[in-house]
C-alpha cells in the first residue's frame, strides 16, 4: 500500500451521497453515487432520513472501493458533507431519533426573529461570525430538543447525541466516536470563532444541551478508525471537512485573498482570511476554513441558498427541461432574456439581504418570452446573486481579484462566461469541478502523512484550468444589475 496509496472520501451531499476513491496525483480511481430521498412535511421544511444517508453512504464506499482493487489499497479516509443538517441519535442504540433537519429547511424562523428581537444578533455575530438565521444548526438542534419526545427523553437520560452530518458519519463509522471537526461546528452557533470548544452561555441561550455535542477536532489528524467490518480493514479516518470548505482547500485557496464560489444546490462564496478573525458589516459569516494542530485559517463567507435547486425546479417542479444540461444551449438560443428576470428566493434569501420569509418571483413576463428567455434568466440569476455578494465582500475589505468557481453547475460554459462578464472579473475552472472531494483527500492525506502541508498536497493533487475572461460592454452590465435590483424589491 506504501507504494500506491489511495484516499476514500465520503462526499455527503443534499441530494446525493457519493464515495470517489483517488490516487495521491488527485486522480479518481472509482466513485459511485446513490440519491437521497427529500421530505418537505410542511411548506419551508425540509428533512434527510439519517439511516439512509448512512446505508447509502456506505454502500457508496463499498462499491468504490472494491471498484478500485479492494480496502488493502486504501491508506486513509477523508469525510466532507453538507453543513448545518443536524441530525439527533441515541448512543447506546447509535439510531436516530428524528429526521435530520437539513440546512435549507426554515421551521425555526419564528425563533430566530424572537431571539433578534430581543437584541441578541450582535452578540451571536461577534462570537461566532454568524447571523440569527434558520439556516445555522442552534435553532434546529433546540426544535428537535423541544418538540420530539424521544429526543427530549434521551436529552434527559444522557444518551442523546447531536451532531452535524460528520458527526452522525463518523459515529457510524467508528463505531460510537463523538466529534466535530471545527469547520462543521463553526457552522452551528455554537462555537466561538475564537474557543476551542463548545460555549456554554451560547448553549443555553439556545436551549441546546452540551453535553450532547461531541468533541471538537482538527480537520486533519488521526481522527479515529473505521470499523473493519464496514468497508474490510480497519481504516484510518484521517479528514473531515465541512463542504465549502472543503472546496476551498481543492480549489488551492490556501492564502489569504484568494477566493472560490461553489455552485450547487446553494452558491456559496469563500475568501480565505489567514489566521485573522472576519468581522462583517455586510451581513456575511465568519467561519473557520481549516484547523490543524488547534491552529485555525479563517474565511469570510457568503452563503446563496438556491442555485442548482433553481434548475431542478425547473426541471422536476414546471417540466420545463428534461434535464439541466439543456440550459446552456436554451441560453444560447437568445440573445437575451426578453426582460425576464428570475430572484430565485425558493426558500428565502441568503447573504447578503438575509430575508428568510422571501420567496420567488419572476418578473418581465411577455408573450415574448419562451422556454428559452427562461432557461437563461434562471442562469442570469447566478451571476446577479454572485454580484451583490462580490459588493458585500469588496465592502467589508475583501475584494475579489479573480474568482476560482465549482460545484456541478460551474460545468456549463455559458453559465461560467456570464459570471465573468457579470463580475468584470477572470473566472478560472478547474477540469475537475467537483472539487469538494478533492479537499477532503488532501486533508485526509496531510492527516495521513502522505502529504507535509496542503500545499504540497494542491500541488500534487490540483489540475489543470480553464479561464473566462469578461467581455461584456458596461451599457449591458449596468441594465442587468439595474433589472435585477428591481426585481428584488418585489420579492
Amino acid at each position: 500500500m506504501a507504494h500506491d496509496p489511495l484516499i476514500l472520501v465520503l462526499d455527503e451531499g443534499t441530494t446525493s451521497t457519493r464515495a470517489i476513491v483517488f490516487a495521491a496525483d488527485g486522480a479518481v480511481i472509482s466513485a459511485a453515487q446513490q440519491d437521497l430521498t427529500q421530505y418537505y412535511p410542511q411548506p419551508g421544511w425540509v428533512e434527510h432520513d439519517a439511516a439512509e444517508i448512512w446505508d447509502k453512504t456506505l454502500a457508496c464506499a463499498r462499491e468504490a472501493v472494491s471498484a478500485a482493487g479492494g480496502a488493502d489499497r486504501v491508506a486513509a479516509i477523508g469525510i466532507t458533507n453538507q453543513r448545518e443538517t443536524i441530525v439527533a441519535w441515541d448512543k447506546t442504540t447509535g439510531e436516530p431519533l428524528h429526521r435530520a433537519l437539513v440546512w435549507q429547511d426554515r421551521r425555526t424562523a419564528d425563533r430566530c426573529a424572537a431571539l433578534k428581537a430581543r437584541g441578541l444578533e450582535e452578540h451571536v455575530q461577534s462570537r461566532t461570525g454568524l447571523l440569527l438565521d434558520p439556516y445555522f444548526s442552534a435553532t434546529k438542534a433546540a426544535w428537535l430538543v423541544e418538540n420530539v419526545a424521544d429526543v427530549r427523553q434521551a436529552a434527559a437520560a444522557g444518551t442523546l447525541a447531536i451532531g452535524t452530518v460528520e458527526t452522525w458519519l463518523a459515529f457510524k463509522l467508528t463505531g460510537g466516536l463523538h466529534i466535530s471537526d471545527a469547520t462543521n461546528a463553526s457552522r452551528t452557533a455554537l462555537l466561538p470563532l475564537d474557543a476551542p470548544t463548545w460555549d456554554a452561555g451560547l448553549c443555553d441561550m439556545f436551549r441546546v444541551p452540551i453535553a450532547a455535542l461531541g468533541e471538537v477536532t482538527d480537520c486533519a489528524g488521526a481522527l479515529g478508525t473505521a470499523l473493519p467490518e464496514w468497508i474490510g480493514r480497519a481504516i484510518p479516518l484521517t479528514g473531515m471537512v465541512g463542504d465549502q470548505q472543503s472546496a476551498t482547500i481543492g480549489q488551492g485557496c490556501l492564502a489569504p485573498g484568494q477566493v472560490k464560489a461553489t455552485y450547487g444546490t446553494g452558491a456559496f462564496v469563500l475568501a480565505n482570511m489567514g489566521p485573522r478573525l472576519p468581522k462583517s458589516a455586510h451581513r456575511l459569516l465568519g467561519t473557520v476554513l481549516v484547523q490543524q494542530s488547534g491552529k485555525r485559517t479563517y474565511a469570510l463567507e457568503g452563503s446563496v441558498f438556491v442555485a442548482g435547486s433553481l434548475i431542478q425546479w425547473l426541471r422536476d417542479g414546471l417540466g420545463l427541461i428534461a434535464s439541466s444540461a439543456e440550459t446552456e444551449a436554451l441560453a444560447r438560443s437568445v440573445e437575451d432574456s426578453a426582460g425576464v428576470v428570475i430572484v430565485p428566493a425558493l426558500s428565502g434569501l441568503g447573504a447578503p439581504h438575509w430575508q428568510p420569509e422571501a420567496r420567488g418571483v419572476v418578473t418581465g413576463l411577455s408573450f415574448a418570452a419562451g422556454k428559452a428567455h427562461i432557461a437563461r434568466a434562471a442562469l442570469e440569476a447566478m451571476a446577479a446573486q454572485t454580484q451583490d455578494l462580490a459588493r458585500a465582500f469588496a465592502a467589508d475589505g475583501a475584494a475579489w481579484r479573480h474568482l476560482r468557481i465549482d460545484g456541478g453547475m460551474s460545468a456549463n460554459d455559458w453559465m461560467s462566461q456570464d459570471l465573468a462578464d457579470l463580475l468584470g472579473l477572470e473566472v478560472e475552472r478547474p477540469d475537475m469541478v467537483e472539487t469538494t472531494a478533492l479537499g477532503a483527500a488532501m486533508l485526509a492525506g496531510v492527516g495521513a502523512g502522505l502529504f507535509a502541508t496542503l500545499g504540497e498536497a494542491a500541488t500534487a493533487m490540483r489540475g489543470t484550468t480553464q479561464r473566462f475572461l469578461p467581455s461584456m460592454n458596461e451599457a449591458t452590465r449596468a441594465a442587468r444589475i439595474k433589472a435585477w435590483g428591481k426585481a428584488l424589491l418585489a420579492v
